[in-house]
Formats: C-alpha cells, structure tokens, sequence
C-alpha cells in the first residue's frame, strides 16, 4: 500500500505491542486485529472489482493497492471531509468506505 506499516497499525488501531506480537510469520491474527485485517482485505477487494471492470487499456497495468493507500488518507466530501482511514476501526466504518469506494465505480454522488 505504500503506507509504513506502523500507519497501517495506527489507522486499524492496534497497539503496538499487539502488532509485534502478530507480525510474526505463521501467527493467526484474530480479535480485533484479525477483524480489522478482514476489513482491509474487503476494501482492496472493492477497489480491485473496480478495475476489473474497468475498459480502459490501462487497466491492468493499475496498482490498486498503492492506489488505495493513497486513497483512504484523503479527506472525502462523502464521509464528511474524514479521511477513510479514520473509520476502519470499526465495521460499521469499514461498510461506510465500502460504500463510498464502490460509489466511485457508478459515479453515484453520495
């Protein structure tokens, strides 16, 4: 996502000490660690139907993930002028960026 990984634990508000702890390879992340990291996988998951869908050529040659790091650290009119990254805590804001990223597919003004 071209993000630190110590933001990625920021944005999903998980401690420190608990991100240590679960980096580590072949540790299940579970709790609210493991729902946040569910939660991060459905937005990229949004954002690359995006552009699959997409006809433009250059469609395939689209880093979604890059592209969505940049994204969820951008104040969006939709959300309030609150950036993306400031509702993935929860999954009730994690549905609310879905909707919003999936309303950039259809043009939809929300």
């Amino acid at each position: 996502m071209d993000i630190p990984s110590k933001r990625i634990y920021e944005m999903l508000r998980i401690p420190p000490a608990t991100a240590a702890r679960k980096a580590a390879p072949g540790v299940v992340l579970d709790g609210r660690a493991g729902l946040a990291a569910i939660g991060m996988i459905k937005l990229i998951t949004v954002a690359q139907s995006i552009v699959d869908d997409s006809t433009a050529p250059s469609a395939d040659q689209f880093d979604v993930v890059k592209w969505l790091g940049q994204w969820i650290e951008q104040p969006q009119p939709a959300l309030g002028g609150q950036k993306p990254s400031e509702l993935l805590d929860t999954p009730t804001g994690i549905e609310l960026v879905c909707r919003v990223l999936g309303a950039l597919q259809s043009g939809a003004y929300l």
